[in-house]
């Protein structure tokens, strides 16, 4: 089988300022995970590996994983101010070959993932065995914290081969379950949609050969009609002659007409099922595109949260690059946080401390009083509460303090670091849009 071979880069971008070393690509497919050969199962160093002193088939997913195009784009610029016209595959490819190269970007590469991981670094940092390394990594998997705790765990003094393989292969495995999912829901839509035609065509023919054996009948009913009448109309005498011959026609005008309904009846009932059917798939269709729907609103969601924390991000490592609307700063507003996973409540007010505003947390009543929360609320400038981790109890309590002492809430729809960040960059910065608009 051919290994799948990227388009080669502008020469604009290859060639920077600062002598980017030659690299070629190399044609040949390597399905078989390589290890760095420094590295084994026993690490005698407690010095976290530099990208450089990776495996260079660890590169690919690194780069693709860990850094963002916002950020990656940001580190090559500064080696070659050519590569801000470079599309997203050619910074990517760009990334992966210099990983390997300390001396002309690598080391850049190495100081940008540990500036954006610098909370998962430390968190993986107590760990001291292949033991512990598994379970922060299944723990990560699990909470869907996938970028930083892939660079922690690769970079880790005492991350052995085993555990580098099994983050590898979980990584790879995530990102076709991904595309798997979104295919799997298209496919399924253009199947109920090709059935949905074909079923209503059906049901038009089967409509249609009703209606024409409605016609066939009427036809046949007024056809006897005339034709009892008309035998009625030649006289007692001629009736009577005939009588024998008239009780015959009528019996099989009878068994025609018997036969008529019988097949009338059999359609009827066909069409009956077919509608039966036609309303099942509706259903089903209605529901598919409503998850299709649910799906694209939580895309456009993860998709603003992003934009947000990128430009938080590039604010801390750069107030002045352009497009970005700068770091957040809360000047010191205190934030209400209500419910939530407890092992990410530190994690949460490093983030709002660094933004400049004080954190405020409550577990919504667990092991928390619930007479603490008027207080609490009375301090706080604002108050969030993820709605996939907190008691209804708790949400009904905080929406009625929060009418009694006029104060703002929102809820968010992750207890993740992400969704917070996201929603106090929203609800900040519209206030100081309108505070300006003013």
């Amino acid at each position: 089988m051919s290994a799948f071979l990227p388009p080669a880069l502008p020469t604009n971008i290859l060639s920077a300022s600062t002598s980017l070393p030659a690299i070629q690509l190399d044609r040949r497919t390597d399905v078989v995970l390589r290890m760095p050969q420094a590295r084994s199962d026993a690490p005698s160093s407690a010095k976290r590996s530099k990208i450089w002193e990776l495996s260079d088939s660890l590169h690919c997913s690194i780069i693709g994983t860990c850094l963002s195009n916002a950020e990656l784009r940001h580190v090559l610029v500064r080696l070659n101010a050519k590569a801000q016209a470079a599309d997203e595959h050619e910074l990517h490819v760009l990334g992966v070959l210099l990983a390997k190269h300390p001396e002309s970007g690598a080391k850049l590469l190495q100081r940008a993932l540990d500036r954006r991981h610098g909370l998962s670094i430390k968190q993986y940092g107590r760990a001291k065995d292949e033991t512990a390394l598994r379970a922060l990594w299944d723990e990560s998997l699990k909470s869907g914290d996938i970028p930083g705790a892939y660079w922690a765990l690769l970079s880790h003094s005492h991350a052995t081969d085993e555990v580098v393989k099994k983050a590898f292969r979980d990584v790879h495995m995530l990102s076709h379950l991904v595309g798997a999912a979104n295919r799997a829901d298209i496919r399924r839509l253009r199947q109920l949609e090709e059935e949905n035609g074909a079923l209503t065509e059906k049901l038009a023919r089967q409509q249609q050969h009703l209606r024409d054996g409605f016609t066939s009948r009427d036809e046949t009913i007024r056809r006897l009609n005339e034709a009892l009448i008309g035998r009625a109309a030649d006289g007692v005498e001629a009736a009577q002659a005939n009588r024998e011959d008239v009780c015959g026609e009528i019996e099989t005008l009878r068994g025609v007409l018997a036969d008529v309904n019988r097949k009338l009846g059999r359609e009827t009932a066909r069409r009956e099922r077919l509608e039966q059917r036609l309303n099942a798939l509706s259903a089903s269709q209605s529901k598919t595109e409503a998850a299709l729907r649910a799906a694209e609103a939580d895309r456009d969601a993860f998709r603003r949260d992003v934009e947000l924390i990128e430009d938080h991000i590039l604010g801390l490592l750069e107030p002045a690059a352009e497009g970005s609307e700068g770091a957040l700063d809360l000047s010191g507003r205190t934030i209400l946080y209500v419910g939530g996973r407890q092992h990410q409540i530190p994690r949460l007010n490093e983030v709002i401390e660094r933004a400049g505003g004080s954190f405020l947390h409550h577990d919504g009543g667990i092991e928390h009083s619930s007479t603490l929360l008027p207080g609490l609320i009375s301090r706080a400038d604002v108050l969030y509460f993820p709605i996939d981790c907190i008691s209804h109890d708790a949400v009904a309590t905080i929406k009625r303090l929060c009418r009694l002492s006029d104060k703002p809430y929102q809820p968010l729809r992750t207890a993740s670091v992400a969704a917070l960040l996201s929603a106090v960059a929203m609800t900040f910065r519209s206030s100081q849009a309108a505070i300006a608009a003013e």
